[in-house]
């Protein structure tokens, strides 16, 4: 690759006791080619090689997302910025990320990314220990082994161990997700009772429901989520927020008694939630040692955390007795793909500007995505892959009970304020999606009550099944908006093809009735309802969600979709 070679030497370890291994330089972060191979890389070279590669991959999607904030760390560290957009430009403009600049920063640091270093591990704590010297099975590092039900049985045989490279990602990782409940009582926290650590919660992005921006290469994806230091409420002083490898190593105690809040975006990519200490046993490492870290409340982060979306809660308002809104992060629910919750991640939808009270915020790197289209420096036809990622927990967030990945497509036009109407015109047709889903799940629950049946699971099932139908058709449509059509064709040509998903769907649930339901029963106050009542209670409701599909309403003359 281009630039110095030196640049990528191995800094010499030769003094560090074993066992030694260098995260700027060792192979540990898998690095996805652009033909999808996956290649595990020290820092350093991701960075370097950005440009060449598609993205990062890991163990798990939650994974990719603590790893992508190490490497946003490390690069707004680095750079000491971005200042602004004119800097963040040339960033964009330039063929490779300046390693020319990152390289020395990491040697500066370079003590604190050795994994076993003697005093300034990796994100742990050297000699961390508790009052029995008793450290823990690897599974409660690894959240694909979640106590009692695993995702990934391979893991299971025998005594469980980790390279080198699995521990350090599962490391970020504990950090970005480790569940809540009781943990190992280290010496030196004054939290500790009876030998235990008690609750403080899930780790900080286990509490969002992260999104990330995806370009092309590694090094647009790095660059669409590295938002300048003077942006809207992001504002943020280089030498107050900063990564954990700049600012004093922690011990077992909370840095601040009760906890100290965050100096900004830099300090939260990196929060150290745990605290933590990897053993290990040759070239392996086989026990982990986890006691609670610095604990941090979510409620109105929104100008320090810019990979959420937030909603307010009216509930948290009135616990604390806020005259003023409280936002809390918006959480993924795994039962919905993101384009159902399209409103909440749109700039033009939310109220972060010029407004207070506002049902959402939209996440803060939309903001920017908008930004830059606004001031075009991308073109407003500019694809850019929205990925949402987030951790969903079960009993009181002390276990792992799913893990949420989704990626959406879209043009920067949508996330541009100057372009309301097209935002608007996406969330309006999720909305028509909704009602059109509900219209055959009413359907259903009709046709149920007509034959005498129970109504909730058919109503349920339909609904669903007419969201599957709609999921690849809504996202394809949606790279459509921004690319030329006008705001009613665009609106027209969603209408129509909702309507045929939800018309099919129809025909298959009125082609599986019983005769028993064409004679129909007394239902609903005694009043007699048949299949055909429930026909056309559905082809009224599909003419209230799509009018744009149909000439006529339903039921007149040459009503056609």
């Amino acid at each position: 690759m281009p630039g110095p070679s030196h640049l990528f030497r191995r800094f010499d370890l030769s003094d560090h006791a074993p066992p030694s291994f260098d995260l700027i330089h060792e192979s540990w972060i898998p690095g996805r080619e652009r033909d999808g191979t996956v290649v595990e890389l020290g820092i350093l070279r991701t960075l370097g090689r950005a440009h060449e590669l598609a993205g990062i991959s890991g163990d798990v999607p939650t994974q990719v997302f603590a790893l992508t904030r190490l490497l946003l760390a490390v690069l707004h560290g680095a750079l000491a910025g971005p200042r602004d957009l004119v800097e963040w430009e040339q960033l964009w403009t330039d063929e490779t990320l300046p390693v020319d600049r990152i390289a020395p920063y990491l040697a500066r640091y370079r003590d604190r990314f050795s994994l076993f270093h003697p005093e300034t591990p990796f994100l742990q704590v050297a000699g961390l220990h508790t009052a029995k010297n008793e450290p823990t099975e690897l599974s409660k590092l690894i959240a694909d082994v979640p106590n009692g039900a695993p995702f990934f049985t391979t893991r299971l045989g025998g005594d469980l161990s980790l390279s080198y490279a699995e521990a350090a990602r599962w490391l970020v990782h504990c950090h970005a997700f480790d569940p809540s409940g009781i943990k190992s009582g280290a010496v030196g926290d004054k939290r500790v009772k009876g030998g235990r650590g008690y609750p403080i919660g899930a780790a900080w992005s286990g509490l969002l429901g992260g999104v990330l921006l995806e370009g092309a290469t590694l090094k647009q994806t790095l660059l669409l989520n590295l938002v300048p230091r003077d942006f809207l409420g992001y504002a943020r002083d280089p030498q107050e927020d900063r990564p954990v490898w700049e600012r004093d190593p922690v011990t077992a105690a909370e840095e601040v008694d009760g906890g100290r809040p965050p100096t900004g975006p830099v300090d939260l990519y990196v929060w150290q939630s745990r605290r933590i200490r990897l053993y290990a046993d040759g070239c392996r490492v086989t026990r982990v040692l986890i006691a609670n870290g610095e604990r941090l409340t979510p409620q109105n982060k929104q100008d320090v955390e810019p990979h959420t979306a937030w909603r307010r809660s009216e509930a948290q308002e009135k616990k604390l007795g806020s005259a003023t809104p409280v936002y809390m992060p918006r959480e993924h629910d795994p039962d919905r793909a993101i384009w159902r919750g399209l409103e909440s991640l749109l700039p033009g939808r939310s109220s972060r500007q010029g407004k207070t009270g506002g049902r959402f915020l939209a996440p803060g790197i939309l903001e920017w995505l908008g930004h830059l289209g606004n001031e075009e420096v991308l073109p407003p036809d500019h694809e850019v892959r929205v990925r949402a990622i987030g951790m969903a927990y079960g009993s009181m967030s002390s276990v792992t009970d799913d893990i949420v990945h989704d990626t959406l497509a879209l043009r920067t036009i949508l996330a541009t304020r100057g372009a309301t109407e097209f935002a608007a015109l996406a969330t309006s047709c999720v909305d028509a999606a909704d009602l059109a889903a509900r219209a055959v799940g009413g359907l259903a629950a009709d046709l149920a009550a007509a034959a005498g049946g129970e109504v909730d699971g058919p109503r349920s099932r339909a609904s669903e099944q007419v969201y599957a139908d709609l999921d690849a058709p809504f996202r394809s449509w949606l790279l459509t908006v921004g690319t030329g059509p006008g705001r009613e064709d665009l609106q027209r040509a969603w209408h129509r093809e909702a309507a045929r998903v939800a018309q099919t769907a129809a025909r298959e649930l009125l082609d599986d009735i019983p005769p028993s339901c064409w004679a129909g029963r007394r239902v609903r106050n005694q009043k007699h309802f048949t299949a055909a009542h429930a026909e056309a209670q559905f082809w009224k409701a599909m003419y209230a969600a799509l009018p744009l599909a149909f000439t006529k309403p339903p039921g007149q003359p040459d009503a056609a979709a």
